[in-house]
């Protein structure tokens, strides 16, 4: 795992950006999705917003998304489990990339059929500690069919280029959160996943 680990750092650190088929287990995966389910039928993920603080507001006409937010202090033993992976990659990011990581945030998303998010970057002014960008994705099966891609739109030497990402279980997103735009395609299907980011501040 640890040359995985340096893998996606070195990739990070050339281009921006790095995908990576197969990062966890499959069991792991469904472990993680069953979990996600279990939380979802309790009823306690909420409609995800933009903004931050003061500024937060649901606006469903740019995302229609629902999260479930971890909490680093009460953590079950599967979020354990992914945090501790978390904290191993962003070892190895510092290390190659020198971004001065300090701590990692996630929520569990879902997006239900007809939802999407809009163009945006992660890291804008009321959160720009947010510094890298870590995306797992969780269904168990995907096709283009299904739609629900991440674009992102690359940064050229002239203008941008779109590279469609499909949420694939097991799929590891990592992207630099103040320099790649993206968005979610609207999806056909509930599409899931554990979004986070690494932060350089403190919790």
């Amino acid at each position: 795992m640890e040359n995985e680990f340096e893998l996606i750092a070195n990739q990070l650190y050339e281009k921006g950006w790095c995908i990576t088929d197969h990062f966890i287990s499959d069991d792991f995966r469904k472990e993680l999705l069953q979990e996600q389910q279990d939380i979802l039928s309790h009823g306690q993920f909420r409609l995800a917003g933009v903004g931050k603080g003061d500024n937060f507001k649901v606006k469903t006409e740019i995302r229609s998304d629902k999260v479930f937010w971890m909490d680093h202090t009460s953590l079950t033993l599967l979020q354990t489990k992914y945090w501790e992976l978390m904290s191993a990659l962003s070892r190895a990011v510092n290390q190659r990339c020198f971004l001065g990581l300090r701590s990692f945030e996630a929520h569990f998303a879902m997006y239900p059929p007809g939802s999407f998010y809009l163009r945006h970057l992660d890291q804008f002014q009321n959160v720009k500690y947010r510094v890298v960008t870590v995306i797992l994705y969780l269904n168990d099966e995907w096709t283009e069919k299904d739609g629900g891609a991440l674009r992102m739109y690359l940064p050229m030497e002239e203008g941008e280029e779109k590279l469609d990402v499909y949420p694939k279980g097991g799929r590891l997103v990592v992207f630099l959160s103040g320099e790649i735009p993206h968005e979610v395609l609207t999806t056909n299907k509930e599409r899931i996943s554990i979004t986070g980011w690494f932060r350089d501040i403190e919790y």
